[in-house]
């Protein structure tokens, strides 16, 4: 899309401080904020009059940004954002995607069923790897996609591999004029299904879409779920019919082109008025090449997904604006106001997706770990404010809902100053890390809807960005070392930022959580995808084994220099009784005179197939014994 020089500002001052596309795609208000119950009812759109008049509303809700000389001209779709799920909670003889809930599977960039591997890992292709014979792994086939459609994630359903990628159409024209007959879309979620009954020979079935980005994709049974935001281009609104506001879908099925979705599928989610959509698909995978592809939008943005087997719930950020006297459209730029939720809740029956609820929360969420639900109950944490907001500290929450989403209990105020870096639920306990200067990790029972309770805190150095459960009384966090630097000024003392940190974390006794064990990996400057992204984590559960890729980096000189230390895997036997243990070390360590890592060869994901381990990157997937780490093949992919 393109933008006036005053919409590139636009972007790169939002960006700054950390909101993106979020000014644009979600709700500004300047009224006093609490906690509200649920609202069941939804607005449907029923013609173009309507629709066109929902985005007028709209464009004088967002009218302090022309006030201050700026121009909605940025579309949400250019805010790059990928889902990400778990790689390997595994049982039996090869790896499954780790994920969040039990029989929901998460899109990932790999997928194997222990014959091949598939793999999408950025080189705008898809690699299907023979391995079937340890001692004879190759590559059986590759999908090679075309310029302008970019594969970003997988699944595979039985003999159908499903291909989620972007893919962007130019401007179409009209020859005799000589001129642009139609706006120019959002980029469209694609999804491409392939039959792979012969993995050497995948074969391209259907193509189905949904304008805009791909916020998260969901499988369970043979139901396939995709939620895209998208933000039409309602500022030309006057210039073309009402298509230009509806989102547009194409199903290979019904022919080549793109076409707006039917009023009738239209309705507008509870309090919205931003303009953008909330996009649902949904099809049955028992015949992929055949079944309805069924799509639905809803005015209303959103942003954290989580799914039951029953139920689909969408958060989105309603940002308070200041009602200081003194506050100006500018001043808004920079500091919106505090960040809320809005929390939206669907049922699913097969491809039937309804809504059913919604309700407004305090605070807002980290991500999709920050949700749950349980025995008729849906779990929530919020951080509350700005942490570095001395006259209005920030502070936690946990919201215990029921069905209809209404609050039955919660627990608030809860580590003031500090917010929230990873939380889990695991049934009648609920775990959350905050951090500050040090990390908190509190220990809450959610048993009683009604009254849940903090049972334990634990205080530690640095912090967890991700929490594993091992077992019901244990705990993995993945995150970092930090310590604590005296101020010249005199003021709160520097954090920094060491080495990575995995713990081991015993909640035996809920009001006295230990930390069992630690493990710290490289110096200032390591990372590993696990920090931010938990489809990273291998896991062989028979084995008690857990890995990540690594890119290790460390302090060199007085000069406190960071240098590339080396890249690669590690893999740990981390148990109860034994702890934290090194079982392979798959790193590799620099070359002399080398900075950087090659990028193309680094370690995007693990996984296993019967007693062989596999590392997969852009550029080659390597094998390994599962017993000793011995080195066992190698496949290049050009």
């Amino acid at each position: 899309m393109k933008k006036s020089s005053i919409g590139i500002v636009l972007t790169a001052l939002v960006t700054i401080v950390g909101v993106s596309f979020m000014l644009l795609g979600n709700k500004i208000t300047v009224t006093a904020f609490s906690t509200k119950p649920s609202q069941e009812t939804i607005e449907s759109v029923t013609s173009a009059d309507e629709l066109k008049a929902y985005f007028e509303r709209a464009k004088k809700e967002l009218s302090w940004m022309n006030q201050s000389g700026m121009v909605e001209q940025e579309s949400a779709e250019s805010a790059v954002k990928s889902e990400s799920s778990d790689t390997a909670n595994s049982t039996g003889d090869h790896s499954t995607t780790n994920n969040q809930v039990e029989g929901i599977d998460e899109a990932d960039l790999v997928k194997t069923d222990g014959e091949y591997i598939y793999s999408t890992l950025g080189n705008g292709k898809v690699v299907i790897t023979d391995i079937r014979d340890p001692k004879k792994m190759k590559k059986a086939a590759e999908i090679k996609m075309e310029e302008g459609f970019y594969p970003s994630q997988l699944f595979l359903h039985e003999q159908t591999l499903i291909v989620l990628g972007s893919k962007y159409e130019p401007y179409p024209y009209d020859e005799k004029a000589d001129a642009r007959i139609m706006p120019m879309m959002n980029g469209m979620t694609m999804l491409r299904f392939y039959s792979v009954e012969d993995p050497e020979k995948p074969k391209l079935i259907r193509e189905v879409g949904a304008e805009g980005y791909l916020n998260g994709a969901r499988k369970t049974g043979d139901l396939l779920y995709v939620v895209t935001n998208v933000q039409p281009n309602f500022w030309i609104m006057e210039e073309f019919d009402g298509d230009v506001l509806r989102p547009h879908v194409l199903d290979s099925m019904e022919g080549e082109q793109p076409q707006p979705i039917d009023y009738k599928d239209i309705a507008i989610l509870p309090g919205a008025m931003e303009p953008s959509y909330s996009v649902i698909t949904a099809i049955n995978l028992s015949s992929p090449a055949d079944n309805k592809v069924v799509t639905k939008g809803y005015l209303g943005s959103s942003e954290q997904l989580y799914m039951s087997k029953e139920n689909l719930y969408l958060t989105s950020t309603i940002y308070e604006a200041s009602t200081s006297p003194n506050a100006t459209s500018s001043s808004m730029i920079w500091n919106p106001g505090n960040a809320n939720s809005e929390l939206f809740k669907f049922t699913l029956d097969g491809t039937d997706v309804k809504f059913h609820s919604s309700a407004k929360l305090k605070g807002h969420l980290l991500n999709q770990f920050s949700m749950d639900e349980h025995d008729g109950h849906f779990r929530v944490v919020t951080t509350e404010g700005n942490m570095w907001d001395e006259k209005n500290p920030s502070k936690n929450h946990l919201f215990i809902l029921d069905g209809k989403l209404n609050v039955t209990g919660s627990v608030e105020g809860l580590a003031k100053g500090e917010r929230i870096y990873s939380a889990r639920f695991m049934g009648d306990k609920a775990y959350m890390v905050t951090f500050r200067e040090t990390d908190p990790l509190f220990v809450i029972d959610v048993a009683d809807p009604a009254a849940p309770k903090v049972l334990g805190e634990l205080k530690i150095p640095g912090f967890s960005n991700y929490l594993h459960p091992i077992d019901e009384n244990h705990l993995i966090g993945f995150g970092y070392e930090t310590v604590a630097k005296k101020n010249p000024t005199g003021g709160e003392p520097f954090i920094l930022t060491m080495g990575m940190k995995v713990s081991l974390f015993d909640v035996t006794d809920f009001e006295n959580p230990k930390e069992k064990d630690t493990e710290i990996i490289g110096g200032r400057g390591t990372y590993s995808p696990i920090q931010y992204d938990h489809k990273a984590l291998f896991q062989h559960k028979e084995r008690n084994l857990y890995g990540f890729p690594v890119v290790t980096y460390d302090e060199i000189g007085k000069n406190h220099y960071i240098e590339y230390q080396g890249s690669g895997a590690l893999v740990y036997e981390i148990t109860p009784e034994k702890g934290i243990v090194l079982k392979g070390d798959l790193l590799k360590a620099k070359k002399e005179g080398e900075q950087y890592g090659e990028w193309e060869k680094e370690i995007q994901r693990m996984l296993y197939s019967k007693d062989q381990l596999y590392t997969l990157s852009m550029k080659e997937i390597n094998k390994y014994s599962l017993d000793t780490f011995a080195p066992t093949g190698k496949v290049e992919i050009e």
